[in-house]
């Protein structure tokens, strides 16, 4: 390639960067003193010997310019707070090959450098704009087709360019887990919206790639592939060599990826259009006809630093800058344009500067349209919620036939069997609902053949099969991928996380993406799932801090979430056909906590009484999302408000506190912890002498500061109120546990504290 003369290149740490790199593209050109082959047809070789046509290098190149000329915009106009985003894809306008070689209904999981990637899909279907969409992005704008204004993301519904924000690798565990629903979709007889032999596209940096959350997409793309399931995704690793300011080391991730067993690698030069594109395309077509994970290594840099507040000169050399800019891909593209005799020097630049006026005039019209001014805006695709269309699916049962072949009779029906305690009825709720939807599945550790290690999910496999009901590897981050991917396939995912704690391990893959999807896609993209978690604590004879976890807090915090927990296993039932109807019709990401300790837990006072076992509902009843369970409504001596395991608890010691001190106990199962029903707690709270919140969880950080906020907003702040909570604490094992958990005891004597 032909040496920049930078005559204007810097000479000293007050020149802007971005300057430089514009200044140097317009010098390349204007000096170039190369050999110009004769022009050829569109469908010739672009340069001898390469595979891209000259049509093909025409439209690269201007989606090359597009996106260079939208980070030069950027860096210009957010300094006038006109533009609010300023991580740009400089250097890596080599990922429009991918964009160009790909379909545009192969789902796109894209990292933050791929505005090359998305001018180059935007060609797919005509009558798009990719200049006046990433503007409107660029400005924050409700206008904004991909996020309605409420982050910068490269994403298109028609496109199927799901939205990620500034994610670090959280992407890749659904970019598989949408892959491997492709394939599920014929095995359960799914229609799939997208063709039957799409790939997942999923691009990240080389830093990115070092990720723990990466590292268990890239594991379990291995684990699937040995045992030969298809798994087509291509994995695209944009190697800039650095990670904002940390360098990677030279070949570490050919060195790291070259040899790995079951997840193919291809290597490609990203900054030379005339030869990646073939390197490119054996990778693309490697995984669509294999149906193998495929890892594209892409080679490419970073000029203009990290964003724009990132001021390289201050940490990098001089030298070290010019060499960085010397390998920008655009001016390879430039020296490709001219010897190829596709474009003069004239109408290059000609090209180059219409692309910025078209960039600038496109940001200032964006810069006019309305922006979100009102907490309702911002929130409304957050956690939409129709009540009556959630209400008729919940209590739809057209499913009979399927139904009773699930079932097996009529006399095994459920609701004709004497009433059975929580893990049964979670069981029989679970059949009903895989019998209601065919395109729901249910996965996770042991939940098959095993039947879950509480045999919550006994049965399950045998009825419907290990296509519908299959075990896991023992990773939540990619159980949880899965979810995401299935959802995205128009599926209905259960995925089962084995224990509350485990959930931690992969929190941000509801917080930072199933959650989030919907809000930063504007509600044009669900993520419908529900997720069943044994959860909570007063496990006996089994435990310590991994068994018995009552860290609600984490789940209670993440916007959207939906939060169920039952106590019995009636509710149990009624309130998974409502999780999965708000799954269905509003797309919302639920939660189901299942108390172990009550899982086979039939009696309630007396040992043999069998007052905790219940009649299982008929098809047809649903739960209200944020309907309580009230036990003797007339009494108002002192009410008590909790959930789960509080719930037995309270209703024993309601009868040691009438018998102590003549009181009628009101005892509250909330049975929603998220969101918490504000209106239900306060009416409640309203006809109280005296209040008592129970909460297991931790004191610092439960469900109890939710209630008592309610009690207290709602108007009864002066009533008498004591609260008892679990220590802030992790639980011991064996018989301490019972020490740092609220038992029957402490309750009793916050009543007579409230005396």
């Amino acid at each position: 390639m032909t040496a920049i003369p930078y005559s204007l290149t810097a000479r000293h740490k007050g020149f802007n960067r971005a300057e430089i790199v514009d200044q140097n593209f317009i010098e390349f050109v204007q000096l170039w003193q190369g050999d110009v082959h004769s022009p050829h047809g569109d469908h010739s070789p672009v340069l001898p010997g390469s595979k891209l046509d000259a049509r093909g290098f025409r439209e690269l190149l201007q989606s090359q310019l597009i996106s260079r000329h939208l980070d030069l915009m950027a860096r210009v106009l957010r300094v006038q707070n006109k533009v609010f985003y300023t991580i740009g894809s400089s250097g890596h306008e080599g990922n429009a090959m991918v964009a160009r070689l790909t379909r545009h209904t192969d789902p796109a999981f894209l990292h933050y450098r791929s505005g090359g990637f998305m001018a180059e899909r935007f060609r797919k279907l005509s009558g798009m704009d990719p200049v006046m969409d990433s503007a409107l992005s660029f400005a924050a704008s409700m206008e904004d087709p991909a996020s309605g204004g409420r982050h910068k993301v490269w994403g298109s519904k028609p496109l199927w360019v799901l939205p990620q924000t500034s994610t670090i690798a959280s992407h890749l565990p659904k970019a598989l887990g949408t892959a491997i629903a492709i394939e599920q979709a014929r095995r359960i007889g799914h229609k799939l919206p997208i063709p039957d032999d799409s790939i997942s596209v999923c691009s990240f940096g080389d830093a990115s790639s070092n990720h723990a959350t990466a590292q268990t997409a890239f594991n379990a793309a291995a684990w699937t592939a040995y045992q030969k399931l298809p798994a087509p995704v291509l994995f695209v690793c944009e190697d800039n060599g650095i990670g904002i300011s940390v360098k990677t080391p030279n070949g570490w991730v050919a060195n790291n990826f070259r040899h790995r067993a079951d997840l193919d690698y291809y290597y490609a030069d990203g900054l030379d259009l005339a030869n990646g594109y073939a390197q490119v395309q054996e990778a693309v077509e490697h995984c669509r006809h294999t149906r193998r994970p495929t890892f594209l290594h892409l080679r490419t840099t970073r000029v203009m630093g990290h964003a724009g507040t990132d001021f390289e000169i201050e940490w990098r050399s001089v030298e070290e800058l010019f060499q960085v800019e010397a390998s920008d891909p655009l001016l390879r593209s430039a020296e490709i344009a001219l010897s190829s005799g596709l474009y003069t020097k004239e109408s290059l630049l000609a090209l180059y500067e219409a692309t910025r006026k078209r960039c600038f005039e496109a940001a200032e019209d964006a810069d006019r349209r309305p922006r979100l001014t009102t907490l309702q805006e911002v929130m409304r695709p957050l956690a939409p919620y129709t009540p009556a269309a959630v209400k008729a699916e919940a209590e739809r049962t057209d499913y009979a036939q399927r139904r009773l072949a699930a079932f097996g009779s009529e006399d095994k029906l459920p609701e004709n069997q004497p009433p059975r305690h929580l893990a049964i009825q979670i069981g029989q709720a679970l059949h009903d609902i895989m019998a209601k939807y065919p395109e729901s599945l249910l996965f996770g550790e042991d939940v098959a053949q095993k039947g879950g290690v509480y045999t919550v999910t006994k049965g399950l496999f045998k009825t419907f099969k290990g296509s519908r009901v299959f075990n896991t590897l023992l990773d939540e981050t990619v159980i949880l991928g899965l979810a995401q991917g299935y959802a995205n396939m128009g599926m209905l995912p259960m995925p089962e996380i084995q224990y509350l704690a485990y959930f931690h391990n992969a929190c941000d893959q509801i917080r930072g993406e199933a959650a989030s999807l919907q809000f930063f896609s504007n509600d044009q993209y669900r993520n419908p799932m529900v997720m069943r978690v044994a959860s909570l604590g007063y496990q006996k004879g089994f435990g310590g801090h991994f068994h018995n976890d009552n860290s609600i807090a984490a789940l209670r915090d993440i916007p959207g979430l939906v939060v169920g927990c039952p106590s019995r296993g009636d509710d149990a039932a009624t309130m998974l056909r409502t999780l999965t109807a708000l799954a269905k019709v509003d797309g919302r990401v639920c939660a189901f906590l299942e108390p172990i300790a009550l899982y086979m837990t039939k009696d309630l006072y007396d040992a043999g009484d069998g007052q905790w076992q219940f009649n299982y509902p008929a098809p047809g009843e649903a739960m209200v999302l944020g309907e309580g369970r009230v036990y003797h409504e007339e009494a108002s001596d002192l009410v008590v408000f909790t959930f789960g395991n509080g719930v037995p608890m309270a209703l024993r010691a309601a009868r040691t506190i009438e018998a102590e001190l003549g009181w009628k106990v009101r005892v509250v199962d909330l049975r929603w912890l998220a969101p918490l029903n504000d209106a239900f707690i306060a009416a409640q709270a309203k006809t109280a002498k005296r209040i008592l919140v129970l909460d297991e969880g931790r004191r610092s950080a439960g469900v109890g500061e939710g209630i008592i906020t309610a009690i207290v907003e709602g108007g009864s702040g002066a009533t008498p109120l004591q609260r008892v909570v679990g220590a802030d604490t992790y639980t011991p094992l064996a018989g301490a546990a019972l020490l740092v958990l609220p038992g029957e005891a402490e309750v009793v004597a916050a009543a007579h504290m409230l005396a």
